[in-house]
């Protein structure tokens, strides 16, 4: 997915876990940051932590979306991706992309993956890997217009 190109619809979801939200839900009020996962990725695990703080810090500027992304035949248990969702504190909506509509939508091939879409659904960062939190707050504050000291 390019830059600048709109938020694609969030249909396809094989469920929907901690309630269910539409692309007109998400554009026009504020950013939003999809993160992409998976119950098989060590790497995703190791950054949710950073993933709640960022939903917890910008909770009133900012929608946070998880979208998970199956890699494996088992990484569809639903009972596993709800365990795990649980473990690491997931409370955001949970897109559970069994299908590959939305990966295929967004042209993702990697987890753990962040979107930054500005308020108009814009898309405006884009990185893939475990690691860049602090590019990845870099971005999300210049979409929020908050000043870096």
């Amino acid at each position: 997915m390019k830059l600048r190109s709109q938020m694609p619809e969030l249909t396809g979801a094989t469920e929907w876990l901690n309630g269910e939200v539409t692309r007109e839900d998400l554009v026009g009020e504020k950013p939003t940051l999809f993160h992409f996962w998976s119950i098989s990725c060590h790497l995703c695990k190791e950054a949710m932590h950073s993933v709640n703080e960022f939903r917890d810090q910008y909770k009133d500027q900012l929608n946070v979306i998880a979208v998970h992304m199956p890699r494996s035949e088992k990484d569809l248990d639903m009972e596993e991706i709800k365990k795990v969702a649980h473990e690491h504190d997931i409370t955001q909506p949970i897109y559970i992309d069994s299908a590959h509509k939305l990966t295929d939508a967004f042209e993702n091939k990697y987890v753990p993956s962040y979107y930054v879409f500005d308020s108009e659904g814009q898309l405006r960062h884009f990185q893939a890997g475990g690691g860049g939190m602090k590019m990845l707050t870099k971005r999300v504050n210049r979409v929020l217009g908050i000043k870096e000291e």
